[in-house]
């Protein structure tokens, strides 16, 4: 197919263009930036420390929701793509760099910002938290490491002969070590003649900003469901050499489940190469570190 040629009526047309016409929304990034963090609790001085899921937040340092926590995350510059605005904000405000990104969900309820009409683009980040220097920029109180744990409850599930309506609610919990946080998000599911729509609704929430109750959520799920489909999102939580028990105890702890390790170990072969580095720790065996297979990894 030729490229587009824009005829000179077209240009006459546009130049006439009025766009103030329409009420615009302002754009943002919010950014749910997760890892696997070490607890610094170890049940036994032969095991390393136990590890959880963690999720970084800022303490926002002005109104609105003055020294309430958010997600890092700001609005888009003139010209800038969105997901250049996430990697520009969460540098910017975390001081994280080079985090694996990718879109998630859109966030557009009317109200969600008291400061007006702002649509944000909620993105997925993850992090081998090992590499990151944290540290709160100008516009942040600052910015910490949320151990994160979210209890899913079904509360009813009506189906009719051509309709349904199911109901589900998470409980979130976040915990700095010296700051805690929570809130209760429902989910509401209606299927009507074969179509589908979700809406979500914080019922509680204790501590954090806007709408982010419901984005972590969201992000979390995510990340749940990518996981338990291919696994290989959880690569990107992983250094660049890493264990193969540290890779599965990753994958139990996002999906909340113990794993088989032979099954575990069967899929996950054709995505890793065994190098020729061990781990050693204290109180273990040397184990053989692997990295990722690039070939395979990217030729689906």
């Amino acid at each position: 197919m030729n490229s587009y040629v824009m005829s000179e009526e077209e240009k006459e047309f546009l130049r006439k263009y009025d766009l103030s016409k329409y009420d615009r929304p302002s754009l943002t990034a919010d950014i749910a930036v997760f890892a696997i963090l070490s607890t610094g609790d170890a049940d036994d001085y032969r095991k390393d420390p136990a590890k959880r899921l963690g999720v970084l937040l800022i303490r926002r340092g002005g109104f609105p929701y003055k020294d309430y926590y958010a997600l890092p995350g700001g609005f888009a510059a003139k010209g800038e793509e969105l997901e250049e605005t996430a990697l520009r904000e969460l540098k910017e405000e975390t001081s994280v760099d080079n985090a694996f990104l990718e879109p998630f969900g859109v966030f557009s309820a009317p109200g969600r910002d008291p400061r007006g009409w702002v649509v944000s683009q909620g993105f997925l980040a993850l992090v081998d938290e090992k590499k990151c220097t944290i540290s709160a920029g100008s516009d942040a109180g600052e910015a910490a490491w949320f151990f994160i744990d979210v209890e899913r409850e079904e509360l009813k599930k009506h189906v009719k002969k051509d309709s349904a309506d199911i109901r589900t609610r998470y409980r979130l919990k976040l915990d700095s070590g010296t700051t805690q946080l929570s809130a209760i998000v429902e989910e509401i599911r209606t299927f009507s003649k074969h179509h589908e729509k979700t809406e979500y609704r914080i019922v509680e929430n204790d501590g954090l900003a806007f709408d982010h109750a419901e984005i972590i959520v969201r992000a979390f799920q995510s990340l749940r469901e990518r996981t338990a489909q291919s696994g290989r999102i959880v690569f990107d939580l992983m250094p660049e050499k890493f264990t193969l028990y540290s890779l599965q105890e990753a994958h139990e702890i996002i999906l909340g489940e113990k794993l088989l390790t032979p099954n575990f170990r069967r899929k996950t072969a054709p995505y890793v190469i065994e190098t020729m580095s061990e781990e050693k720790g204290a109180g273990h065996r040397p184990a053989r570190l692997f990295k990722r297979n690039l070939d395979a990894f990217y030729s689906e």
